[in-house]
This record gives structure tokens, sequence and C-alpha cells, in this order.
């Protein structure tokens, strides 16, 4: 029994995790419950295959989380979003974009893919872009005639963007993650003047993928408008000005809606690509366009500025928390020789990398419907990155393909985070029946990007290759 400890641990983990408890108490609280257990063993002359050596490099690793100056790039990405958010940005860039295709039909669902698709790359936290699309546009589109399936699972898919679109930091933490694994792999392997891979080049290798599931996602909506008109019809461009209550013009509105936003976000990812910003450089370039956007458009007083500082706080609060619990936990299953049972699993695991690398995406997709991407990068990943790493994966095709496999989880009825989201701010009206209906069709497509990917990596390995020569 003792050796099968570390499955023991995962699997309290995951109960505890089920019942509701904080996340990085749960952790932290687990691991330390099952280190006390392993000590108190071998204290009773028990050998519990726990070596306590382990715990002595906790401190370390807590400096080093709060010493990465790659992770100082959450809280300005973080503030950067909710900036936007919050000083209403959002809103006008959605409405510009509703007047600028909205007379055509489909054009109030090709306008939120796109207002998705940029809100996913200034927030990149799924649950921020479902609630705040949900609220904007999924009353304008009801109103409008859409079908209410077709409507909600446009606006879940959209919010899953911020999973793969730059710069998100589901890739930002992915990214460190990633590194370290790799690292690890090439040091497993006997190459100590190990390779390095960076978040900027996991932001090119999701650059493509993530592009071209935009493009799906706006064909879909096309077609579908096409073949069943009834199910998003044109909009009169005169009456939805006047329900958005803009006067101004078109050309205005989207001179004043659309040019600031993008620009900003070309700005910050654009110097991320080039090579002449990192991305936590660039964190704070976006952070200050956001702030100075906000003070031009007016909507920045004293009590939306506590709000922001206040949301961001607990955000990357949060995010820090569950980073330490990870640690501990890392730790713990690490004493009780739970790497070597993985690597030993995947080794004699049938049809070899191939087969690893599908009972990995598998078990993921899964946690997926219980755990958010920030525990599944932080517990999961540092188990499974180096072990797969080492057997010849590419770590930027890797980290792509499990970005986009979490994107599907918290897409995938009947738990998936997006749901949940977007059921909460949606009017009793919408079944939620409806939401997963209209979610299925966006979850063939990502499907679908993840097979592209496996018969095709070069979608994800290609641009990181010419930016890095």
């Amino acid at each position: 029994m003792l050796e099968f400890m570390p499955i023991v641990l995962f699997a309290v983990i995951c109960i505890v995790l089920m019942f509701g408890f904080p996340v990085a108490l749960s952790l932290a609280g687990t691991a330390l419950l099952f280190a006390g257990m392993g000590l108190g063993l071998q204290a009773m002359g028990i050998d519990a295959n726990f070596d306590g050596g382990y715990l002595a490099a906790l401190p370390n690793r807590l400096y080093g989380i709060m010493t990465n100056q790659t992770l100082l790039a959450v809280p300005l990405f973080v503030l950067m979003g909710v900036l936007l958010e919050k000083s209403k940005v959002a809103e006008t860039l959605l409405d510009a974009m509703a007047l600028l295709f909205g007379a055509m039909r489909g054009g109030l669902g090709i306008s939120v893919t796109l207002v998705g698709m940029l809100m996913a790359a200034s927030t990149g936290i799924v649950g921020a872009t479902v609630v705040t699309m949900g609220l904007m546009s999924l009353p304008t589109m009801l109103k409008r005639g859409y079908s209410t399936s077709l409507a909600t699972g446009t606006i879940c898919a959209t919010g899953t963007l911020g999973q793969i679109i730059p710069p998100s930091i589901a890739l930002v933490l992915l990214g460190d993650v990633l590194s370290s694994a790799y690292q690890q792999a090439q040091l497993d392997m006997g190459i100590f003047s190990p390779k390095t891979v960076s978040v900027g080049d996991l932001f090119m290798g999701a650059l493509v993928p993530g592009l071209i599931l935009v493009v799906m996602y706006m064909i879909y909506v096309a077609v579908i408008a096409w073949w069943r008109p009834n199910m998003a019809p044109a909009a009169d461009r005169n009456e939805l000005m006047e329900e958005l209550g803009h006067t101004s013009g078109l050309g205005m509105l989207l001179l004043k809606g659309l040019v600031p936003p993008v620009v900003l976000i070309v700005a910050v990812l654009g110097s991320i690509l080039s090579g002449f910003a990192t991305p936590t450089e660039a964190s704070a370039v976006g952070a200050f366009g956001a702030l100075v956007l906000a003070v031009a458009y007016r909507q920045l007083d004293m009590a939306t500025l506590k709000d922001v500082l206040r949301s961001t706080t607990n955000v990357t609060t949060m995010v820090f928390l569950i980073l330490i619990g990870a640690a501990l936990f890392s730790l713990v299953f690490r004493a009780y020789g739970g790497e070597h049972m993985v690597t030993e699993l995947f080794e004699g695991m049938p049809g070899g990398v191939v087969g690893a690398t599908i009972i990995v995406m598998l078990v993921i997709f899964l946690l997926g419907f219980i755990l958010d991407f920030i525990e599944i990068t932080f517990v999961v990943v540092p188990i499974v990155g180096p072990i797969l790493l080492a057997m010849g994966l590419d770590p930027i095709w890797l980290g792509i393909m499990i970005a986009i496999n979490l994107q599907t989880s918290f897409l995938t009825p009947p738990f998936g985070f997006a749901l949940f989201y977007l059921r909460g701010v949606a009017p009793p009206s919408v079944p939620t029946s409806a939401i997963y209906r209209g979610v299925i069709p966006f979850i063939l497509m990502q499907l679908g990007m993840l097979l592209m990917l496996t018969f095709f990596p070069q979608l994800a390995t290609w641009l990181p290759a010419q930016f890095g020569g």
C-alpha cells in the first residue's frame, strides 16, 4: 500500500478540491498531511518510502517563486485586462464591431468572435472574458433574433480563447513551468548545457493555432447564417446605433472604440515577438497603455481605480498562493517517489511516446473538469512535462497542445467552467441545454485543431523557429 502513496496523494487532492475547498490551501494542507504521515511512520520504524530531504528544498522553491521575473508579468497583464474591462473600453469596442458587421447576416456573431479574441488577448482569463461578453453581447444577440444555442455557444467558445491567444496569462504560467521542465529533462539526459524555451517562444507558437481557431469560428457563424438565416439574422444599422446609444456616427465610433485597444495589443504582442521587449517588460507597457486609455475615455475615477487594484490584487494573490501550494505538493509527491513511478509507467506504456502523450492529454482533459488551468499547470505539468520532453517531444508543441486541450475541456459539457460562467450571467429564459448544444460545434473545431497540430506540428513550431533564428 505504501508504495502507491503518490497515487493516493493525487487522488486525495482531487477529492478535496471537488468538495470546494480553496485550491491553494487544499494543495498545501494535503501535502503537509501526507508529509507528516511519512515522517511519523519513519519515526515508528516503518519504511514509508518517504525521503524527508525533499522538504529542505521548500524555502529555496518559495524564494524562487517570489523572485521570478517572468511571473511578474502576471499582475501586470491582469491589471491591463481589468483596466480595459472596467473603463468600458471593451464595451465601446463591441459596439463598434457590432455596428461594423451587424448589417450582414451573422454579423453580430462575427463581432462577438473578434471582440472575444481581443478581450482574450488583453485579459487571458476565461472567466472574466465569458462573463464580460455574456453581459455585454448576449442580450443584444437574443433581442436581434439570434438562435439561443448559437449565441451562447459563440460567447463560451470565444471566452476560452484566453487560453491560447497571446499575450495570455495561461501561456505565461505554462511557459515558465515548461522552461523548468525542459531544462530538467535535458539534465536527466546528461545534457549539461541545456537549451531554453521562453514565454515569448510559447506566445509565437500559439499565434498561428489561435488565429486559425478564430477564423474557424467566424466561418462557422457565417455558414450557419447563410444556411439558416433565421438563426443569425442581419440587424438594421440605424436601429442598432440608436439602441446602443451612439449618435456620433460609425466612423467616429470605430476610431474611438477599435483603434486604441487594437494598437495597444499589437504594441504589446509585437514588442514581444520582435524581441524588443520581454513579456514582463511588455506587460508593464500594456498596463500603462490601458491606464492611459482609461483616462482618455474619462472612465477612471478613484472608485474605479480602487476596484481595478482590488481585482488585480485578488487574482495575483490567488495565483501566487496556488504556486506555493503546488510547490509543496510537488516536493511531497517526489519525496514519495512519485516521479520515478510516473517515469516507469510511461516507459512501460504501449505505443511509446505516442501512447504516453495520448494518456497525458486525456488525463489533463478530464482534470480540466475539476481543476483550473493554474492548478493543472503547476501540479500536473511539472510531473509529466520532464518525462515527455525527455522522450523527445518539442516543448513549444507540447505547451500549445496542453493549452488547446484545456481550452476544449473548459468548454465541454457537463462540467466545463466556461458553461458555468455563462450560466451565471445568462437570463433565466436561456435553458442550460441550449448552452450545451451551442458549444458542441466549437468543441469539434477545437478537437480538429488538436488533430491538425498532431499531424502538422509546424503550425506551432514554425514561427518560433523563424524568430529564434
